[in-house]
């Protein structure tokens, strides 16, 4: 590990905003605040919005400057790049944001039933050969129902056109409509100053000359939920940080 990795982490440890609990150590001492985190930590009642998979965290700190009255919860396992979000939103004394460096498979033991009001997916690896670790799947929207309020809203920003294209067909096999759907956010006029935040990657995805996704929908509590059964095309080209497209032309 690089003598810069090692001092983000060191910085991560001693932030009073940070919250470390990996697989590993979740197995092995519970989160206290689950249930608590407006009481405990932020100090109000105000509504949680989670940006899940938050990288370097751009997209929580940007929408905690926008929305004050908003509590704003970013959560990734590597914690050398949420170090970039947590160092900004602590040297601006911003009292609305927090990190949660765990793995989002075990999101659920961290919140409780109607803790969050809305879910944020910024970039989300498509995982295009494990249907399972798609963070919109159907396993993981019964994890997201264990803690989001009745019909909370869920935001899927992306460049993946297999991201895009799951999520739609995942959305319609259960019925879920959307409310906003579009395959070129920066041209269909509904970019507004919440989605014209950009991240470090977007921007770079951008430069290439990619189309920038955007899906926002509600997840309704007790709906029975299936997987989609279609094949969907591979994404074309490698997303930076992402490893090796498949030789595959299609996946489920």
């Amino acid at each position: 590990m690089s003598k810069g990795k090692l001092a983000k982490f060191a910085d991560m440890a001693s932030y009073p905003h940070v919250f470390e609990y990996p697989f590993s150590v979740a197995e092995e001492v519970p989160f206290k605040g689950k249930g608590q985190w407006g009481v405990s930590f932020f100090g109000n009642d105000h509504p949680i919005v989670l940006e899940l998979g938050c990288g370097r965290g751009e997209y929580t700190v940007g929408l905690g400057r926008l929305f004050p009255e908003k509590n704003f919860i970013g959560v990734d396992i590597k914690g050398a790049r949420m170090w970039s979000g947590a160092t900004e939103s602590l040297n601006d004394g911003m009292k609305n944001v927090a990190f949660l460096r765990t793995n989002i498979e075990i999101i659920d033991r961290f919140f409780a039933p109607d803790e969050v009001s809305e879910i944020w997916l910024t970039f989300s690896d498509p995982q295009m050969k494990k249907p399972t670790k798609r963070l919109t799947s159907t396993g993981f929207m019964e994890r997201y129902r264990r803690f989001l309020k009745p019909d909370g809203m869920i935001h899927l920003k992306t460049d993946s056109r297999f991201m895009y294209e799951y999520t739609r067909c995942m959305l319609e096999a259960n019925h879920l409509p959307a409310e906003v759907m579009t395959e070129d956010l920066y041209h269909s006029g509904k970019a507004d100053e919440i989605l014209s935040i950009r991240t470090y990657y977007e921007q770079q995805w951008l430069a290439r000359g990619l189309n920038i996704k955007y899906i926002r929908f509600r997840l309704p509590p007790n709906v029975a939920l299936h997987e989609p059964d279609v094949e969907i095309e591979l994404d074309d080209y490698r997303s930076y940080g992402r490893n090796k497209r498949s030789e595959l032309s299609t996946s489920k």
